[in-house]
């Protein structure tokens, strides 16, 4: 595999890449001349130990002597634009060619794990399994993705290009690419952010999920229409609906999302009308197909206050296939079923909103309401009969707004639209109790309030406390009668991403695996159904890295109805960006979760003698972070040295940096996304591995790193927890903020997290048994090794930005240096792909 990928995308970028050269822009040639001087340059400078503004300078000297100081740093920006184009050929060439670097059919697609169970007589079960299992894949507008739109769009059209090797219209793209602005001028709006991920609703989902289910149902020989679960797979959405630190989602933005929501759903439906009334064009059939079609074109274009029913729609449907059972021997009745199951599964909802919110704003609400200064009680709470009717706080009158909008979008969009509220932070039962106490007083007043009410526990001791605090919520006779109108399921979101700021990798992961064996415990001890909603970004970091052995790994002693998880920023464009690599990535999970119920294996099961092991590791690894993160100069370092700040003024996302925007830089308030994301520009990835060396050196010192090798061995869990770590120091390069070590303010606090780099990766190796990082994924490595190569000048001129911004605080030019810092953080996150 990894020769077929240095071919299919090594050598094809060689020899794409040198198009660039004839593109017929300003200097292009002397940039493109200079860029491997530069690239060389760089490596061999950082090999040597020369800091980067020692090689910058250098290369001024030798290549832009006669050159001003303003020529120079045009060179630099000229040179970062290539530099971010080449990421762009990059990335579609390798998506261009991912069926050939991906085995598609191979381990972990449905058509293996299908001949599997068929051929060890599993297929039954296979079969039950599915009728109740769920994957939810919820796509958030956390602001990972730094290509606007059109960029986005140049990238879809070069990819096919690509593929079918024309490359007459590679040229004219690429040459597009460089007349395109990669930057968006202003922040973009919540509804623009929910604008952008409808694209991949509607040209990617719509054809990808109901393909998958068609091909299983084919391959298991059962009828499209009698299939039962067409929720095997759903969409989550929470851009219009995520409250969390972001003023500017209002209720009105909510409603306008969920409205759009329907129209581009009722879109897809029509234009697959229109399509199947060409084949279905018989006596007693044509005339219900077309009175659909009108129907829907109504809600569409004429009526849109009142639009065609779900119900209303299926029904006539209905009628269509008896009549073309009846009278014309099931012709085309396939093509009928599989238009019937896409409502189905997308209803006139087409993805499901959330509205999340901060458990500290309820606080304040409920402090206003009840006008004290203290936080609620549960007397108070149940004792409150009805809200204020004006609100001295404006937000708090905007967050009670929010909960009356919830039934309006049910009743406009179907109960699927919009059924759950999430609370962030939630740290206790009270924070649920609020918030279900102020949907009661806002619903209509009806039997059984329509809505799950899903806590977020973030924080290692917040995941600690999860079981204790649902034990107290499942015991209360309120909540307990509200969870049997829910049919006694219970969802519950777990953080990975806040999880690991708070916690450091290894005792993050561990806690919330024990913490979704604890809340599995509880919650069938009351006879629940407990779902687990997992946020995860992108990085081994924020719980990324490989999800298929993650989920594979979790073992019987986890629920196992639904994988649910976030999916955000640049992992909606790689991983579902088109419809080959969103229906692999489906499968993937989906197979996860199937594989574990139907082959429990040993590896994937862990012993007592193995969680001892664990959770001493989470212990040793937890002390370091703890001590790594208290010390003095840590705030101070990533808000002086570090590019965070720079994430706010990036225009990728509408969510302030972090969550109280008037107060000083906070750790608490810190967003996790800027937080990853700046360790990441720095190249030292702090979150995704420290504390690894500190535990396994532990171990070793107590005699039991022969223990630690064979939990390696033996543990999917443990095994897919260092091979995604590996993933964060394979992108990590300490010679690149060398220079730091000499620093009078911030060198100790450098040298000690370098120290724990060499440390994590000296002990990941040897407990591994390889001889270099991802030694068993040769084409994550191969990708990673040439993806850092192209985005090293990209690298070099930042922490030249940063080191003269260091050195000189009273630069004159300063604005130049933070423009050349803020211009590379694009192209080194583009090609990280999963750096934030």
């Amino acid at each position: 595999m990894k020769s077929t990928y240095e071919i299919e995308v090594g050598k094809r970028f060689t020899i794409y890449n040198s198009l660039f050269l004839d593109l017929p822009f300003d200097d292009i040639y002397q940039t493109g001349t200079l860029l491997p001087i530069l690239g060389s340059a760089c490596e061999k400078g950082l090999e040597k130990g020369m800091s980067p503004k020692e090689i910058i300078e250098k290369f001024f000297e030798e290549m832009l002597q006669s050159k001003s100081e303003k020529e120079r740093h045009d060179v630099l920006f000229q040179l970062i634009q290539y530099v971010e184009r080449q990421v762009v050929l990059f990335d579609s060439i390798e998506d261009a060619a991912f069926e050939k670097i991906n085995e598609i059919n191979g381990k972990g697609s449905m058509r293996a794990l299908v001949a599997r169970a068929e051929a060890d007589g599993n297929r039954k079960k296979l079969i039950e399994k599915l009728k109740t299992f769920s994957i939810r894949i919820t796509l958030t507008a956390h602001p990972t993705q730094f290509y606007p739109g059109n960029v986005l769009g140049i990238i879809t059209d070069l990819e096919s290009a690509i593929e079918s090797n024309d490359l007459e219209h590679i040229n004219l793209y690429l040459q597009q690419l460089g007349k395109t602005a990669f930057i968006n001028k202003s922040k973009p709006s919540p509804e623009e952010e929910a604008a952008s991920l409808l694209w991949y609703l509607e040209n990617v989902f719509y054809f990808s999920i109901p393909d998958i289910i068609f091909r299983i149902l084919k391959q298991l020989n059962l009828s499209i229409h009698d299939w039962d679960n067409p929720q095997l797979f759903q969409i989550g959405f929470w851009p219009g609906g995520d409250r969390d630190g972001n003023p500017f989602v209002t209720h009105e933005v909510t409603k306008t999302v969920a409205s759009r929501l329907q129209r581009w759903i009722l879109k897809c439906y029509y234009r697959d009308i229109r399509k199947l009334r060409r084949r279905l064009s018989f006596k007693k059939v044509e005339p219900i197909i077309l009175k659909v079609e009108g129907d829907i074109y109504q809600s569409l274009f004429a009526d849109q206050e009142n639009p065609i029913q779900k119900d209303e729609l299926l029904s006539q449907l209905y009628e269509a296939r008896e009549a073309i059972i009846t009278y014309h021997n099931g012709l085309f009745l396939d093509l009928l079923d599989e238009y019937i199951l896409k409502i189905k599964i997308f209803g006139f909802h087409f993805a499901s909103m959330d509205v999340r919110q901060d458990s500290r704003k309820h606080d304040g609400l409920w402090k206003e309401i009840l006008n004290t200064d203290q936080s609620p009680t549960m007397e108070e709470l149940f004792s409150t009969q009805s809200l204020p009717e004006s609100y001295q706080d404006d937000f708090h009158k905007e967050m009670v707004e929010s909960f009356k909008t919830i039934p309006l979008i049910q009743k406009q969009n179907g109960e699927e639209g919009l059924h759950r509220y999430i609370i962030s932070n939630c740290q206790s039962e009270l924070h649920i109790m609020e918030v279900y106490r102020l949907a009661q007083l806002t619903f209509p007043k009806e039997d059984g309030l329509p809505l799950d009410i899903v806590p977020l526990f973030e924080t290692i001791d917040d995941l600690a406390n999860a079981p204790g605090i649902m034990r107290s919520l499942y015991q209360d006779e309120r909540y307990s009668k509200h969870l049997k109108n829910r049919s006694m399921k219970q969802t519950i979101m777990l953080g990975f991403s806040d999880g690991t700021k708070d916690g450091g990798y290894i005792r993050a992961n561990w806690s919330i695996l024990r913490a979704k064996e604890e809340l599995t415990k509880v919650s069938k001890e009351f006879g629940l159904a407990v779902v687990f909603f997992d946020g995860r970004g992108g990085p081994p970091a924020r719980g990324g890295g490989n999800m298929h052995n993650f989920y594979a790994s979790l073992g019987t002693e986890v629920e196992n109805e639904e994988i649910q998880v976030t999916i955000q920023g640049q992992t909606i464009s790689a991983n579902y960006g088109k419809e080959i690599t969103c229906t692999y990535n489906l499968e993937q999970l989906l197979s996860a979760g199937l594989e574990n119920h139907l082959y429990p294996t040993p590896e994937k099961q862990l012993s007592n003698e193995q969680r001892e092991i664990l959770e001493q590791m989470a212990k040793y690894s937890y002390d370091a972070y703890k001590d790594f993160k208290n010390h003095p100069k840590f705030v101070p370092y990533l808000e002086h040295i570090t590019p965070l700040k720079y994430f706010g003024e990036a225009n990728i996302g509408s969510r302030p940096v972090k969550r109280n925007k008037d107060e000083g830089m906070s750790f608490d308030d810190l967003r996790a996304i800027p937080f990853v994301g700046a360790w990441a520009q720095m190249k030292q990835n702090i979150p995704g591995f420290y504390g690894i060396g500190n535990a396994i050196s532990t171990m070793e010192k107590e005699g039991k790193l022969e223990d630690v090798k064979k939990l390696f061995q033996d543990s999917l869990f443990f095994r897919t927890l260092l091979g995604n770590s590996m993933q964060s120091m394979a992108k990590s390069n300490y010679k690149a903020t060398k220079y730091l070590s000499e620093d009078k303010e911030y060198g100790e606090f450098w040298k000690k997290m370098h120290s724990e780099y060499q440390e994590s990766l000296k002990y990941i190796l040897e407990v591994s048994g390889m001889n270099s990082l991802l030694e068993e994924t040769p084409v994550i490595k191969s990708s990673i090794a040439i993806r850092e190569r192209i985005v090293l000048p990209l690298i070099t001129i930042q922490q030249y930005g940063i080191q003269k911004l260091l050195e000189n605080p009273e630069l004159k030019d300063e604005e130049v240096y933070q423009r050349l810092i803020l211009r590379s953080m694009f192209g080194i996150i583009n090609a990280a792909r999963n750096a934030a």
